[in-house]
Order: C-alpha cells, then sequence, then structure tokens
C-alpha cells in the first residue's frame, strides 16, 4: 500500500517517544496534541488510505509503534467540489467592490460541508456576486471567518483576493473587534471578567471541544453582565482570539452555558421557546482591507432572543 499521489493541507513529522512503545498507531495519533481537530475515525480513515507512513512506509491500522519511529500525517487538501449559486434571501449591512457585510440569520450554514451542501451562505453570495467564485477557496469563496449554523449576526466576505488576504490577516493579528450578546443560564460571578484558558478537541467526544489543562490553543474571551434575571442573564462577549466554539465553551466552563445550547450546556440550557443557542454577533470593526478606514458594523438583536429577553424580564416581575 503506497500514500496516494495528492495536495496535501497539511503534513506532519512525529516521533515516537519512549513510553508511547507497543501502543496502536491509531491511539498515539489520536492523542497527539498537533492533531487534536481530527476524529480517531478521520485518523483510521487516513492510515488505511496509505495518507500516513511509519519510517518511510504505509502500515496496518493495527501496527503497534515502537521507540524512535518516524511518523508521517499527510492531510489531503479538501477535493474540489463545483457550488451552484442559489437565489437566497441576504440581510445586506454594507457593499462596496471589495467587501460585503451580512447579518446572518440563525440556521443558516456559512459554507458547504457534509449534510449540508445546499441553501448555505456561501451560495447564496454567489447569486448575489457573481465574481466571487474562487476567491479564498473553492468551497469556501471569499469566507474570512464563521459563525455556528445557529449563531447570528455580523459577518464579513472579501469579494477579491486581495480583500481576502487582508481580511485574513487582521483576523490573524487579532485586529478585529468582535463584540457578541449572549443570553446565558444564570448569571456569571463574577458579572465582569476574562476567561484565559487552552482550547482543543474534547479527549472523549471527538466532535465537541474542551478547555484543557494542557494541548490546545489559547484562548482569551471578557465578559459583562449587561443584565440579570432571575434564571439568566444578557452578556456582552468580546473575544480575542477566534477558536471554535470559543464562547459555548468558555461560557460553560465558567457554569453560565448559552441558553439553548444543548452540546455545552445540556439540560440546564434547555429553555420553552429556545430552538438554537442564544449567541448573536452583534458588532464588527474591521480596517478596509483598499483604503484602511475604519468600519463599524451593527446587527440588532434578531427576533428570538428579544422575545427570550422579554419573556425573562417578565418573569422577574
Amino acid at each position: 500500500m503506497t500514500q496516494p499521489a495528492a495536495s496535501f493541507a497539511n503534513r506532519y513529522d512525529i516521533d515516537v517517544q519512549a513510553f508511547e512503545q507497543g501502543h496502536r498507531l491509531d491511539k498515539i495519533l489520536h492523542n497527539n496534541s498537533r492533531l487534536a481537530e481530527l476524529s480517531r475515525s478521520r485518523i483510521q480513515k487516513l492510515i488505511k488510505e496509505g495518507y500516513v507512513q511509519v519510517n518511510g512506509q504505509a502500515v496496518k491500522l493495527s501496527y503497534k509503534v515502537q521507540h524512535r519511529d518516524h511518523i508521517l500525517v499527510a492531510i489531503p487538501a479538501p477535493k474540489e467540489l463545483f457550488l451552484t449559486p442559489q437565489e437566497l434571501p441576504l440581510d445586506i449591512l454594507f457593499e462596496d467592490e471589495h467587501l460585503i457585510v451580512v447579518n446572518k440569520d440563525p440556521g443558516v450554514v456559512v459554507h458547504p460541508a457534509a449534510g449540508n451542501m445546499e441553501g448555505t451562505l456561501v451560495q447564496g453570495l454567489l447569486y448575489h456576486c457573481h465574481d466571487l467564485a474562487g476567491i479564498g477557496g473553492v468551497m469556501r469563496p471569499g469566507i474570512v471567518h464563521r459563525l455556528d449554523k445557529d449563531t447570528s449576526g455580523v459577518l464579513v466576505v472579501a469579494k477579491t483576493d486581495l480583500a481576502h488576504q487582508n481580511l485574513v490577516a487582521q483576523f490573524e493579528k487579532r485586529q478585529v473587534r468582535k463584540i457578541y450578546l449572549a443570553i446565558v443560564v444564570g448569571c456569571p460571578a463574577p458579572p465582569v471578567g476574562t476567561i484565559d484558558t487552552f482550547i482543543g478537541r474534547h479527549p472523549v467526544h471527538r466532535k465537541k471541544m474542551a478547555v484543557l489543562a494542557r494541548g490546545g490553543r489559547t484562548a482569551l474571551t471578557e465578559y459583562k453582565v449587561l443584565e440579570a434575571f432571575a434564571q439568566a442573564s444578557l452578556v456582552q462577549v468580546v473575544i480575542k482570539t477566534g477558536r471554535t466554539h470559543q464562547i459555548r465553551v468558555h461560557m460553560s466552563h465558567i457554569g453560565s452555558p448559552v441558553m439553548g445550547d444543548t452540546v455545552y450546556g445540556g439540560k440546564r440550557a434547555q429553555m420553552v421557546g429556545v430552538g438554537r443557542q442564544c449567541l448573536h454577533a452583534s458588532q464588527l470593526i474591521i480596517s478596509h482591507p483598499l483604503t484602511a478606514e475604519i468600519l463599524q458594523f451593527d446587527a440588532p438583536l434578531p427576533e428570538d432572543m428579544s422575545l427570550l429577553l422579554a419573556a425573562l424580564g417578565g418573569d422577574n416581575g
């Protein structure tokens, strides 16, 4: 079995340590912090398809590593798929020849992925912006950052390669200010605080993220309680890093999960009338990629969260 010829998204060189001797290859890779984004099933598939080599040779899934084995893991680039533009409603906050800013509705997937190949924001943008195709990648044309399916709010999309490169750099250098509003369970204590942890793939539930004692990537979140109710609070959240599910993981970590977030909040986060996690990207501040003008975009709180706040206020009496 030989490694298929392909272009690679990432390549990792890993040397087996003495304490790992005799363990299965897939287990060693699954526990490696550098591969935290990969599920065990994904790792096993890479081994079976020959994308993992030990000492220059493809091996079987059952291979048990030896001290000083050299492992090469090659992550193949995503297969290019043709995306069909679709006429979809867009709430456009701003648009010029370089970028477009939208207020994403809850329930809308940003870009196609397994199980969500139709009706995505990207396909709506491709229909609206006829020259968007190819900017920043086939599957994610123009996408600079993303919001979870059930998170609403401000999202900026590049319309040219130059704008895409500039905006990506702004996000990487943490020059973008992102403010969210969340309705959370209970009231965080203290009411104003900073959460500074490492976030990575959950060691057991690999589809989830988690706060880790070691490994993962640094994640910094600032929060402030704006209004407290009997059962919940309205919280303003500013994220300094952009880790997957960062706000949801961090608010759960401090004991106040986002209302409606059954993944990180469980039954505590369930409430009648809430069909999604109550998280909204309310404000985004960037520099225009061509003119350097400071631009601020605001998205009003969506109806479902407004109605919930009204109900919570009524419960307070």
